[in-house]
């Protein structure tokens, strides 16, 4: 078995990737890693010969009054966390390496990037998209895995994909779930004891919504009012918007809905939290 490789510059990249056997399976993140990782990190080596794992923490999906600077880190337990999981390769790219002096080439995927999340923060799909297209160009990756936690992100990339003929399928898995139904997240820790117990109104909401889905409720009006109603029970939640929108286009749905994916943005505190969950799939 093959010992992990770690390496930061694209000339150790290429030359580790020269070393691996295809097909390659390949898991971007922005680190401090959790289950929800892992379990793409899992799916990654199930469907692939090897695996490759980006740890990189991108500036350019976030805005200007989002703090990078104290977005957790704790790469060696993310490397041994990977090590664990039998990941051939890890790429740790700095910020230079990415975006060197005098950059100016950017991807952005018009409609996609504009709606639901975009329309809260404007440049940060633009950011998504180029990292992962640099990525997918680095890596050359058989297939990508992304989790469905960020549902509006898989679709971006999908897009994106399309549009510029990248050879790589797409793979997007299911959301990992705390015991208590919180979806998990890096920005979970941000999160107070009081504020923990608070963060559940997400899901409860989206599980009451998919149980009246269940039970033959088809108004997209009824659904978003469902799990809008759950979030501003929660003294500590400050709703920022609740969508039932077609899982592909993500065009919001009216009237009655045969499918839909609910998703929404909540401040816990100061902690802005996404979830989602599709119904009728």
């Amino acid at each position: 078995m093959l010992t992990m490789k770690t390496v930061e510059t694209t000339s150790e990249l290429k030359n580790a990737l020269d070393e691996l056997d295809r097909a390659l399976g390949f898991v971007p993140t922005m680190g401090y890693l959790h289950e929800g990782h892992l379990s793409l990190v899992q799916k990654a080596r199930e469907e692939n010969t090897s695996v490759a794992v980006s740890i990189f923490a991108n500036p350019t999906q976030f805005s200007t009054d989002e703090d990078l600077a104290n977005y957790p880190r704790d790469i060696e337990r993310d490397i041994e966390l990977l090590a664990g999981e039998g990941v051939d390769l890890v790429w740790i790219p700095t910020v230079e390496t990415m975006y060197p002096e005098g950059y100016q080439t950017w991807i952005e995927v018009d409609r996609l990037s504009t709606i639901l999340e975009g329309s809260f923060r404007p440049t940060h799909f633009r950011g998504v998209a180029t990292v992962v297209a640099k990525l997918f160009n680095a890596v050359s990756p058989d297939k990508a895995y992304f989790g469905q936690k960020d549902a509006q992100q898989a679709a971006v990339i999908k897009q994106m994909v399309r549009d510029l003929n990248f050879h790589v399928e797409i793979i997007v898995c299911p959301t990992v779930r705390e015991p208590d139904g919180v979806a998990m997240s890096s920005r979970n820790i941000y999160l107070g004891e009081g504020e923990r117990l608070a963060a559940r109104c997400l899901s409860r909401g989206l599980f009451l919504a998919s149980d009246a889905f269940q039970g033959g409720e088809r108004k997209a009006g009824e659904l978003k009012k469902i799990v809008k109603d759950e979030v501003e029970n929660e003294s500590l939640a400050r709703l920022q918007y609740v969508s039932c929108a077609d899982p592909i286009t993500l065009i919001e749905l009216e009237k009655e809905v045969k499918e839909c994916l609910i998703s929404m943005a909540v401040f816990i505190g100061k902690t802005r939290l996404i979830d989602n969950l599709r119904l009728g799939k």
